[in-house]
């Protein structure tokens, strides 16, 4: 069910989820970046930071196209391909209106991920303050696997694309559209956090993330997906 249509959703879902993510990271994105020790450059770090948090995103697709592979071939119909594929997009409706500020069903949904975060953070903390090259890739992975409603939704388009590498693709694919937003709150942390949280632009941005949920719904049920 993975097309270039999807990986295009996929990554115009990250960017456009670029208020939520100021929310749920932005402040973990800046507090890294004062930490990072003054000898290793600050571009450098930072992209590393992100660029280990996309790992985890990879990761994350490849063991949930891998699972969603398994039931596919016990199912032996794309029935379960096809509900989850619906999940996906019904989530990714409710984080466009928590986008807009017009609902905030999505954070009750986003505490399903606390109990495995409480495991890791103390390895995270481990990490604090960032001292090197491996360390700062290693806070990034750990920091990939933050409770996210914009990661669950992206996470249930891998298990419905019905193969490892395919879920490993379509989180690279949504990992790389968070990939603006996340570097530009590193280098300028204050004055990008303000644009974003501009009631207007996230308004567009919720609506425009929910309009496309909706237009996904609508290929499934038209017959544009095979």
């Amino acid at each position: 069910m993975l097309d270039s249509v999807s990986l295009l959703s996929l990554l115009l879902i990250g960017f456009l989820g670029g208020g939520h993510c100021v929310g749920m990271c932005g402040g973990l994105a800046s507090a890294f970046a004062l930490q990072l020790p003054p000898h290793i450059g600050r571009i450098k770090l930072i992209v590393l930071l992100n660029l280990g948090r996309i790992s985890s995103y990879v990761l994350i697709g490849v063991l949930l196209g891998a699972v969603g592979q398994v039931g596919v071939s016990l199912d032996q119909t794309r029935s379960l391909q096809y509900g989850l594929f619906v999940a996906a997009n019904v989530l990714l409706l409710l984080l466009g209106l928590y986008l807009a500020g017009l609902s905030a069903w999505i954070t009750r949904i986003e505490g399903i991920g606390k109990p495995v975060w409480r495991r890791l953070q103390p390895l995270l903390n481990r990490l604090l303050p960032i001292q090197s090259v491996p360390a700062c890739v290693g806070v990034g992975m750990l920091w990939g696997w933050l409770p996210c409603g914009l990661v669950y939704s992206a996470s249930l388009y891998a298990l419905s694309s019905g193969s490892a590498w395919q879920g490993g693709l379509s989180m690279a694919a949504f990992g790389l559209g968070t990939l603006p937003n996340l570097l530009a709150m590193g280098l300028f942390a204050s004055r990008l956090k303000g644009w974003l949280q501009r009631r207007s632009v996230r308004l567009v941005a919720g609506l425009s993330v929910a309009l496309w949920a909706l237009w996904q719904l609508y290929r499934l049920l038209s017959g544009g997906l095979h």
